[in-house]
């Protein structure tokens, strides 16, 4: 006998039978009928916010030592386009230039992804991995002539070296 997948006179409820059967050996979950299929978080363990920004403390910080809008912050990272720690992939890193960047948080100087990261609660001494949506980082218009493509995912792990009064 041939089995239900191949045989041109299965009918639609032995493959409906054999499918189910098939993504159960698989370890898979089949959604049931008009159901949305079962989607696994690309991101266990992250936080998301209501843009869509992941974020994932790897350091903590500390006490009491975290960014206000307006303050200048320093910030050492390193930026990727793949996923984390995807040397083919990365594009920027303050590491390699020896000094962090600094700038006022909250005020539109970076991308919003990046205002919303350090805002979040990071603190001083603090490490966090963070995805980054185009809709909050570049968008549909990439940056760095090319380096960063249109509608870009962006992946950072940031430290935040130091946080000072604003001007």
């Amino acid at each position: 006998r041939t089995s239900a997948l191949s045989s041109p006179q299965t009918t639609r409820r032995e493959f409906a039978g054999t499918a189910a059967g098939l993504a159960a050996c698989l370890g898979q979950q089949r959604p049931a009928h008009g159901a949305a299929p079962v989607v696994e978080d690309p991101y266990p363990g992250f936080n998301k916010t209501d843009d869509g920004l992941r974020f994932l403390d790897v350091v903590e910080g500390k006490e009491d030592s975290g960014a206000l809008p307006g303050q200048t912050v320093s910030v050492h990272y390193t930026g990727w386009l793949n996923g984390f720690d995807d040397f083919e992939s990365k594009f920027d890193s303050s590491y390699d230039r020896g000094r962090p960047l600094t700038f006022q948080v909250g005020t539109g100087k970076v991308i919003r992804g990046w205002d919303e990261a350090i805002l979040a609660g990071l603190k001083v001494g603090g490490t966090r991995k963070v995805v980054i949506p185009s809709a909050i980082g570049y968008g549909p218009r990439g940056a760095g002539g090319g380096i960063i493509p249109p509608n870009a995912t962006l992946f950072f792990e940031m430290k935040l070296v130091s946080v000072k009064p604003g001007p």
